[in-house]
């Protein structure tokens, strides 16, 4: 009788074909100023521009958190913002990367991630693009230039006022 465990199997990459694909970003927003508390959208979109289909297009977001060195913490990392919820059906194994699946040329797949801001101050949000999970499958933009990106946000430490509409039951968020 055979167990599998750790180890054990084929290689997690064996799939995953090698090769540089092409890519440009689209659409990439996320608003420069925030404030606390308050919902906001982080958009990447991603085109094929190549001629062969992207086996797995994928963002990975630095940066919604923070490192701290204060003692006693369980994690090193504090959250900046606090992601509500991902691009669907994009959860990987691989800390803060979303994979949204094969690309095929001339088409684009949207990123879109809804956070919340829980940190006030200047805060610098990095992204990559890849063409898949395991570095076999390279993403390029044109001019073989990495594909990256930053954002640069300023969080108010003023969160956004907001009240229940009694009518409603609706969160009714002012000044954003």
């Amino acid at each position: 009788m055979a167990v599998a465990g750790c180890g054990g199997g084929p290689r997690q990459d064996a799939s995953e074909p090698s090769g540089v694909f092409r890519v440009a970003v689209v659409d990439a927003r996320f608003p420069a100023r925030q404030r606390l508390s308050s919902p906001e959208r982080f958009v990447i979109a991603v085109k094929n521009t190549g001629t062969q289909t992207v086996p797995n297009v994928a963002v990975t977001v630095d940066s919604f958190a923070a490192a701290s060195d204060q003692a006693g913490l369980a994690s090193g990392q504090r959250p900046v913002w606090v992601v509500d919820d991902g691009p669907g059906s994009g959860t990987t194994a691989y800390t803060n990367t979303w994979a949204l699946g094969a690309l095929s040329p001339g088409h684009v797949r949207r990123f879109v991630w809804h956070v919340t801001a829980v940190a006030p101050g200047t805060h610098t949000v990095k992204w990559q693009v890849a063409a898949g999970l395991n570095g076999k499958a390279k993403a390029t933009f044109a001019g073989n230039r990495a594909p990256t990106g930053t954002f640069t946000v300023d969080v108010s430490d003023k969160p956004a006022e907001s009240h229940v509409d009694p009518k409603t039951g609706a969160v009714v968020r002012q000044g954003q």
